[in-house]
């Protein structure tokens, strides 16, 4: 079974059939973070949009490790400028077939900017296909109706943000299970800093009761099994 831990705000490592893929790895500066970037050796950095809390981490990891960068293509197109090689551009709509299972972009509401100014594309959530599970990490968005056609797809895990302010908040991310009807959810992308604070024991309540998913609060470094 693929397992999944929760590395504070919106990095999540997925290890699964001997590969790790890591999404959004910003450790550097990251206050709840307890690892640093030199801990982990993923075979895959998946990036969601080029905010600094998101695309954190991901040049000095994927220079150090060699690993394959998956990104928009606009933000393969600055990492390559950046002295990155291996690499792979996908855009929203697009999924592709690795060794370790599939990776499909997804929509998600949000903004995108890089570091240095320069345009990031379209930001995106990521839906993952492996050991015969399916696991939708909506990243940074807000609420959608399309997350019902996602739904569709059987998600296993849903990973969805809850810490309003910059994304989906508590009533909106309750919503979104509604439309997405996952055996499970993990909230994430909260707690990170003061503007994003959330009790996400009490949303796990309101979820279990209103809907037919089981919630895994983490603490920042634990896992779960999906």
């Amino acid at each position: 079974m693929p397992n999944v831990t929760w590395l504070s705000h919106s990095v999540i490592q997925i290890d699964t059939a001997g590969t790790t893929l890591l999404v959004d790895p910003f450790l550097t500066g990251n206050p709840k973070a307890t690892l640093g970037p030199d801990d982990i050796d993923p075979d895959v950095i998946l990036v969601s949009h080029g905010h600094g809390d998101h695309i954190g981490d991901t040049i000095p990891m994927a220079k150090r490790t060699g690993c394959l960068t998956i990104a928009n293509f606009e933000i393969v197109g600055w990492l390559e400028q950046q002295g990155l090689e291996n690499l792979r551009p996908m855009h929203i709509g697009g999924g592709a077939d690795f060794d370790w299972g599939r990776v499909k972009l997804t929509n998600a509401l949000h903004g995108s900017v890089l570091p240095d100014g320069t345009y990031g594309g379209n930001p995106c959530g990521f839906l993952f296909t492996v050991e015969g599970k399916k696991i939708y990490h909506a990243c940074d968005t807000g609420l959608f109706y399309d997350m019902k056609l996602i739904g569709e797809e059987g998600v296993d895990l849903a990973i969805l943000p809850i810490g309003d302010n910059f994304t989906m908040g508590p009533d909106d991310a309750l919503r979104a299970v509604k439309l997405l009807e996952p055996k499970q959810v993990l909230p994430i992308h909260y707690d990170t800093f003061d503007i994003i604070e959330q009790d996400p024991v009490s949303w796990k309540e309101r979820v279990e009761g209103e809907t037919g998913a089981k919630v895994m609060v983490l603490k920042p470094g634990e896992n779960m099994e999906v």
